[in-house]
C-alpha cells in the first residue's frame, strides 16, 4: 500500500515538472517570435537619401526612402508646400492717383506681362512632379485652380482701373454690388459709397482719425474722382472680390504631411 502511494506521488512530481518545462519552452518560443517581429519592423531603410531644404527660420536635412519617393517628387512637393505658398502672380499696386494714371497708360503692357507670367506659372505647376498620393495630388490640382482664379481676378482689376463697367458682368462681383454700382454711377453716388468705405476702414484701423483726415483732404482735391476710384477698386471691390478666391491653407496639417515623407529631419534654426 505504501509502495502504491509513493508511486503515485512520484508520477505527480514528474508530471508537474514536464508541464513546467513545456510552459517554459512555449513562453520562450513566444518571446523569441515577438523579438523577431519587432526586429523586422525596425529594419533600417537601405536606400536612404538626403534632401536639403529651408523653411522660414530653419535649414533642414531630411532623410527619405528613395525606394518610395524619387528626389524629383520630394523636391516638387517641397515647392508645392513652401515655395508656392504665397501669391504666384504680380501686378502693380494702386494706392494713389499717380499710380492709377500709370496703370491706365501702360494697361496693355501690364496685361501682356500678366498673360505671359500666368502661362509660365501654369505650365510649371502642371509639370510639377509631386509625391503620388491622393493628398498631394489634390493639393496640386487645387493650386492650379487657385492660380487660374488669381489670374482672372488680376486681369479684371487692372482693366477696371480704365473701364469700371467690366465689373458689371464679372463673376467676382456677386458679393460686391455696392462698389460696382458706385463705380458705374454718377459722382454723387460714387462719393457717397467712398465715404461709407472710408468710415468702415477707419473702424478697422489703429488710427481712425488718419483714415478720415485723408478722406477729407482727398475729397476736396481737384482729382477727387481718381482718389475715389482708387479706393473703391483697391480697398472696396478688390478686398471684397479677393476674399472669394478659394485659396489653399498652407497650415500645420500640410507641414506635417510634408514632414511625414521623411524618416528623419535634422534642423538648425535661428531665433525668431
Amino acid at each position: 500500500m505504501r509502495i502504491w502511494i509513493s508511486s503515485l506521488l512520484l508520477l505527480a512530481v514528474i508530471s508537474c515538472k514536464k508541464e513546467a518545462e513545456t510552459s517554459k519552452n512555449t513562453t520562450l518560443k513566444d518571446s523569441v517570435s515577438m523579438t523577431e517581429t519587432q526586429t523586422d519592423s525596425l529594419k533600417t531603410v537601405k536606400n536612404k537619401q538626403t534632401f536639403n531644404f529651408v523653411t522660414e527660420l530653419c535649414e533642414n536635412k531630411g532623410q527619405y526612402d528613395a525606394d518610395k519617393y524619387s528626389r524629383e517628387e520630394i523636391e516638387g512637393t517641397y515647392k508645392l508646400w513652401f515655395e508656392y505658398s504665397s501669391l504666384l502672380l504680380s501686378k502693380p499696386s494702386v494706392f494713389k492717383p499717380e499710380t492709377l494714371q500709370e496703370v491706365r497708360r501702360d494697361k496693355d503692357k501690364i496685361l501682356a506681362k500678366l498673360d505671359k507670367d500666368f502661362a509660365e506659372k501654369k505650365k510649371a505647376l502642371e509639370n510639377l512632379k509631386v509625391v503620388n498620393d491622393p493628398y498631394w495630388q489634390n493639393i496640386k490640382s487645387q493650386k492650379i485652380q487657385e492660380l487660374i482664379q488669381e489670374y482672372e481676378f488680376d486681369k479684371t482689376e487692372i482693366t477696371a482701373f480704365s473701364d469700371p463697367s467690366i465689373l458689371l458682368n464679372s463673376k467676382f462681383s456677386k458679393n460686391c454690388e455696392n462698389f460696382v454700382r458706385a463705380l458705374n454711377s454718377d459722382e454723387d453716388v460714387m462719393i457717397d459709397e467712398w465715404r461709407k468705405l472710408r468710415l468702415q476702414m477707419s473702424k478697422n484701423n489703429g488710427s481712425p482719425e488718419k483714415i478720415m483726415d485723408e478722406f477729407e483732404n482727398n475729397l476736396h482735391a481737384q482729382n477727387r474722382n481718381e482718389y475715389a476710384i482708387v479706393d473703391l477698386i483697391t480697398f472696396g471691390w478688390g478686398n471684397c472680390a479677393n476674399s472669394d478666391i478659394k485659396r489653399i491653407e498652407h497650415d500645420e496639417k500640410m507641414m506635417k504631411a510634408f514632414n511625414s515623407l521623411f524618416i528623419k529631419i535634422d534642423s538648425q534654426c535661428d531665433e525668431p
